[in-house]
């Protein structure tokens, strides 16, 4: 396994970040990277975006969100977004992404973080669950609702 480190979303790492490469059927489970950098205009304070370099090179993106006042319980301190190019799949960019941001959470004060992803096939639901997440419910939508005891 190569070098990770983490680095804040900037215009230096936006491109290639918005380029992430998927592996075949992936596409229907995660929206552009340009998707939260629209959401972190209208969110600024609680947004929390992060890339994964692995030997320099951006190979991973984290999209978290820290609201403590947020009326929906899942939305407080939750992976909004977490995107792994198709060839770093695998070598742990995505959890060492979620790693940083349940670091963060812990730091902020919070004793859980949360996730949501649409269940299927060539879903993300083994890697969350093999990273500790459980399953604690299901969103109107028949979206699997996870958390992660900090």
């Amino acid at each position: 396994m190569g070098e990770l480190r983490l680095e804040e979303l900037s215009a230096n790492n936006i491109v290639a970040a918005n380029t992430l490469s998927l592996k075949p059927g992936q596409e229907q489970y995660i929206a552009p990277v340009s998707y939260s950098v629209a959401a972190s205009v209208i969110n600024p304070a609680t947004a929390w975006q992060r890339v994964v370099l692995l030997d320099g090179e951006v190979a991973g993106f984290i999209h978290g969100n820290f609201d403590p006042e947020s009326s929906t319980e899942e939305f407080r301190a939750c992976i909004w977004r977490i995107n792994v190019d198709a060839d770093a799949q695998g070598k742990g960019v995505g959890k060492f992404a979620a790693d940083a941001l349940a670091a963060e959470a812990r730091k902020r004060g919070f004793d859980h973080i949360t996730v949501i992803w649409e269940p299927g096939a060539e879903g993300p639901e083994s890697f969350f669950h093999k990273i500790g997440f459980k399953d604690v419910g299901e969103t109107a939508y028949g979206e699997i609702i996870g958390a992660l005891q900090l």
